[in-house]
This record gives C-alpha cells, sequence and structure tokens, in this order.
C-alpha cells in the first residue's frame, strides 16, 4: 500500500516549469528521501502536496483518496523556512499550533507534557522563542509538527541546525515514528542521512524525476562491478579482464588495491586469481554510495 502517490504533476510559472510530469509512489510506513540539487523543484512538490500551491496538471492521492482539504490534518510538515511566532512563549505556541491541526485544548496539552519531558525541555514552557537557540527552536517546530499524530510527515531539511547530540535525537524519533505506523518523507542534501535512514529514494533533477525506488536496488544497480583488496605485495591481474582503479598504502606495509572486474569473471575467479598473485587479507566488493550516485546522475542527466 502507498501512503503518497504523485501522478503526472506539472507545475508551470510564466517563465519557467518548477516540475515538469512527476509521478512517485511513497510506501506506507517507509522513510523516503526526495532527493536533488538547489531549485531542482523539490520543494515546489512539498508544497503541492501540503496544498500551499496547486499544480497545473496531475493527481495526488494520499492513502488512496485524492488529496483535498481534510487531508491537512492528517500531514505534519517543518518547512526549511521554519515558521515559530518570535514573541510567543513556547507553551502557548504549542498549543495553538496543536489547536490549529484539530486538537482540544486538553488532548493538546497531555501531548505536549509527553514531548516536553521527553525531550527534557520543561524549562522551556514560559520562554519566548526569541529567547532560544536556533537548535532549541528546531525542537519546537519538531514537536508542533508531530504532535497530532500524522500519518504522513513531510520534513524539509530537518536536521538544520542542529548540533550532532540533537541530531541524532530527531533522527531516532524519526525511526520511532515509522516503527508507529508514520511515513516520512524528507527532503535533505545530506547524503549520509539517507544512507542511514532512507529505505526508498527519488532523485529530482531540472523538474524531473529522473530516479526512484528502494534504496538498497538503486545501489544494486549502479554497482561496477569493482572490489576492495587488502593485501601484503604488489600485484599485476590480466588487464584482459581486470582493471586497477585505486590505490593506497595502509599501515605496517598493508595495501588496499580496487580491482574492477572488466569482462563476464566472477568475484570467486578474480580471488582465485588474486590467491596466486598476493597475500590476501581483506576482501568486499565497493557499493556506490548515495553521494556517488546523486553526483554520477545530476552531473550526467537523467536515467530514464
Amino acid at each position: 500500500m502507498n501512503q503518497l502517490v504523485v501522478e503526472h504533476v506539472t507545475k508551470r510559472y510564466a517563465n519557467h516549469t518548477a516540475l515538469d510530469d512527476v509521478s512517485l509512489s511513497v510506501p506506507d510506513q517507509s522513510i523516503y528521501g526526495l532527493l536533488g540539487p538547489n531549485g531542482a523543484g523539490k520543494t515546489t512538490l512539498i508544497r503541492i502536496i501540503n496544498q500551499i500551491i496547486d499544480a497545473n496538471e496531475g493527481t495526488i492521492l494520499i492513502n488512496g483518496e485524492k488529496l483535498s482539504p481534510h487531508h491537512i490534518g492528517q500531514i505534519g510538515y517543518l518547512p526549511e523556512e521554519r515558521g515559530l511566532y518570535k514573541k510567543l512563549k513556547v507553551g502557548d505556541q504549542l498549543i495553538y499550533l496543536a489547536r490549529l491541526r484539530g486538537l482540544s485544548k486538553n488532548d493538546a496539552l497531555i501531548r505536549i507534557k509527553y514531548w516536553i519531558e521527553k525531550f527534557e525541555i520543561k524549562d522551556w514552557w514560559d520562554k519566548k522563542v526569541e529567547d532560544l537557540s536556533k537548535g532549541m527552536a528546531q525542537k519546537i517546530q519538531f514537536i508542533s509538527t508531530v504532535l497530532h499524530e500524522p500519518k504522513l510527515i513531510i520534513l524539509d531539511e530537518p536536521f538544520s541546525g542542529f548540533d550532532p547530540v540533537n541530531a541524532n535525537l530527531i533522527r531516532d524519533e524519526i525511526l520511532e515514528l515509522r516503527e508507529k505506523g508514520s511515513t516520512i518523507i524528507f527532503s535533505t542534501h545530506r547524503m549520509e542521512t539517507v544512507e542511514e535512514l532512507c529505505d526508498h529514494i527519488a532523485l529530482i533533477n531540472k523538474s524531473k524525476k529522473i530516479l526512484e525506488g528502494a534504496k538498497k536496488e538503486v545501489k544494486a544497480k549502479y554497482r561496477t562491478n569493482t572490489y576492495m583488496v587488502e593485501h601484503k605485495g604488489i600485484f599485476s591481474l590480466d588487464s584482459e579482464h581486470y582493471e586497477h582503479t585505486g590505490h593506497r598504502d595502509l599501515d605496517d606495509g598493508y595495501m588496499e588495491t580496487q580491482v574492477r572486474i572488466k569482462s563476464d569473471r566472477n568475484a570467486n575467479q578474480l580471488i582465485q586469481d588474486l590467491v596466486g598473485a598476493t597475500e590476501i587479507h581483506g576482501f568486499k566488493e565497493k557499493i556506490p554510495s548515495m553521494n556517488e550516485i546523486f553526483i554520477l546522475l545530476v552531473n550526467g542527466g537523467s536515467d530514464e
């Protein structure tokens, strides 16, 4: 089951097409990375899903239903441009934002108490937002995003402004929210976060979707048949079948060499050839990182 389906969405402005026939499927209870360089169209798509702006063409389905105003209460949205009221006290702010999402004051207070105790920020209740650090304000914004327990949570650069300790705290909360049944979409430039958290990804570039799929399948698709060999003693392999693509010296006389298989040989055959050529101490496949795939496709153009 898909929590969100985007079908052939196009958004045009006077002299610019922000989204060009974009279709996506976000599986239920997944963490879905929406990736792309600045200006690619990610934020435009997020704003359309949140009904801040309208698409010129296309359809969006939430849990099988066509997107409509009543879905606003089922979505939690953390924009990149944070939107707290600076003069308002933290407690009043959280109550106000929870009421906007349809919670009664009593329910809002119960849920706010849970979160401020969980984040250990009870002392912030009577502080004004303008007196908080950027990271502290980010915590309040995150709480306001998830207070109403939305099924679909959209986070635009959620780790911006956080130190490593609080970034880990938010990461753990994202994982816990998924375990409790939420679907999380987040847009980020931090590829290490994508590696760590995402189940599925989509890459948008120059207003078009150029890649989508389960992260594991995407990485498998871009395998280059390259292996990392840790060894002692210089070696050379048959250039008809193998190519040395990298080398570095390690401690205590050990070396690491990247070997790419050029022919139809497999890893077992490579190991057999290495056994007769050097003293092997380690062997593993070099799987491309999401950062490498991102750079390859953004610089090289569409994959479709």
